[in-house]
């Protein structure tokens, strides 16, 4: 008979085997050199269609509440901004200016902004009113949030937790302790409404945000007036939700600092051709 710690052994390595065989990268790495192998052992199939549910669940709730696109100005001036960087994301992706966007905005005091897989954007008006974000501010919000839709993160994090689950729940078999598949939905649900992104994810969506408002023709300096903008809004009290989910690391206006030299000639570009 094979010894347990062997037969495990065995196991979590097949497991391992197979996710090194799940990984890839979803996207090009522009000119600010995004580009990481990733694990994906979930379609994206799976994690839009998951999205559109979600999305939809939250327009349903907030028009209820009588918040959905209740400032119209506000509303259009969000989606104008959407409608000049989405086609910008076939520098990554070729297939993202396909998908289906939406754009919308829920009246609320909360600072938060998000954009799940496939394309669903929602900007809370208290991020860009308490903040008195300019134009180029919310370009480089929401190239940000696209970003992590480009790179897939939720489904990246959805494929770690499947893999985890299941190597665990293999194990506790193996020592008959029970445990069964991994839990997609509960991984789903994780990935896509209590979001915490690692600062590996956050870094990407940095980068690939920066290019993607810059070469819509916004100014990719405003993200470092932004950055400044929410570390002030940090002070002093309890974190607004985009930090809680967006870590603001005290070099992250550096790292921006350091990507203007790439950027700067396609924001250049992108105003001389406007």
């Amino acid at each position: 008979m094979v010894p347990v710690c062997k037969l495990i052994a065995a196991t979590l390595t097949a497991v391992v085997m197979g996710a090194t065989a799940g990984c890839q990268s979803t996207t090009s790495g522009g000119v600010v050199g995004a580009e990481r192998k990733q694990l994906l052992l979930v379609s994206s199939e799976q994690l839009n269609e998951m999205a559109v549910k979600a999305y939809a669940q939250i327009q349903t709730e907030s028009a209820k509440k009588g918040v959905l696109n209740t400032d119209a100005a506000l509303t259009r001036r969000v989606r104008a901004i959407a409608d000049r960087i989405t086609p910008q994301t076939r520098a990554f992706r070729a297939d993202a200016p396909d998908w289906k966007w939406e754009v919308n905005v829920i009246t609320s005091k909360e600072l938060n902004a998000f954009c799940m897989p496939g394309g669903k954007i929602m900007f809370y008006s208290g991020l860009i009113q308490q903040l008195n974000l300019s134009d180029d501010e919310i370009a480089v919000i929401m190239g940000h949030e696209i970003a992590h839709a480009l790179r897939e993160h939720s489904r990246e994090q959805v494929s770690q937790a499947v893999a985890a689950e299941t190597a665990i729940g293999l194990g506790a078999a193996l020592l008959g302790l029970g445990g069964g598949a991994a839990n997609l939905t509960g991984a789903a649900y994780q990935a896509l409404v209590a979001t915490r992104f690692s600062r590996n994810h956050e870094t990407e969506a940095d980068r690939i945000g920066l290019e993607l408002s810059a070469r819509a023709g916004y100014d990719p300096r405003a993200g470092i007036t932004l950055w400044k903008k929410m570390l002030s809004a940090n002070q002093g009290g309890r974190p607004p939700e985009f930090l809680s989910t967006h870590p603001a690391e005290a070099n992250r206006i550096q790292q921006i600092e350091a990507l203007l030299p790439a950027v700067m000639p396609l924001y250049q570009a992108a105003r001389q051709g406007r």
